[in-house]
């Protein structure tokens, strides 16, 4: 799909009939147990806002293919369609928008009360340049971060090694072998978000 023809917000992501992925950095001392179990150990904060990214790229570009501060393991994390569909459902945009929200007040309404939020953020090429459309970040906190956690997740993979290939040939000069290592991101089945701005 060109991108002429890319809608300006869309999920793309890699999923299945009943999981999607999604990808999350974290230091070793988090992630490598994670990757190991698994699940999240318990000395991931439950309580705490976790934000999660279907989009690879956008990750790599967050991350610095792996190589940022408490960034340093790349995690891949499958978890259901069911979990994340009704994160989606119960998200409020994280910023005002006059055309999805009746005032400020009653976004900032809906801010308090949503267990997730979503962030439209510049989608990005392989060079990690921003792209003229956007990608999605959804932020869950409390029940939905706890969820997350314990009842979503399927499994989680260290995709370390990859980012850090990709990286090495994009250096060298090989971005067909680069690139031929990206996950497959299709558009997401999620329907309509108008709530979203999508």
């Amino acid at each position: 799909m060109s991108d002429d023809h890319v809608p300006n917000r869309q999920i793309r992501a890699a999923h299945t009939d009943t999981t999607i992925t999604v990808y999350q950095a974290y230091s070793p001392a988090l992630g490598v147990p994670a990757a190991r179990d698994g699940r999240f150990p318990p000395a991931w904060k439950r309580e705490r806002m976790t934000w999660i990214k279907p989009s690879f790229l956008w990750m790599m570009y967050r991350c610095g293919w792996g190589t940022k501060v408490d960034q340093e393991t790349v995690l891949a994390v499958e978890i259901t369609r069911e979990g994340f569909d009704r994160a989606l459902r119960e998200a409020c945009l994280s910023h005002y928008v006059p055309e999805v929200h009746a005032d400020r007040s009653a976004w900032q309404e809906s801010l308090r009360s949503a267990p997730a939020r979503v962030q439209w953020d510049p989608e990005r090429d392989l060079r990690l340049n921003p792209l003229p459309y956007r990608s999605l970040q959804l932020g869950l906190s409390g029940p939905a971060s706890r969820a997350y956690a314990d009842e979503w997740t399927v499994s989680i993979r260290d995709v370390t090694g990859t980012a850090r290939e990709i990286r090495r040939l994009l250096g060298a000069g090989d971005e067909a072998g680069a690139r031929a290592l990206l996950p497959t991101e299709t558009p997401y089945p999620a329907g309509p978000l108008p709530h979203l701005g999508a």
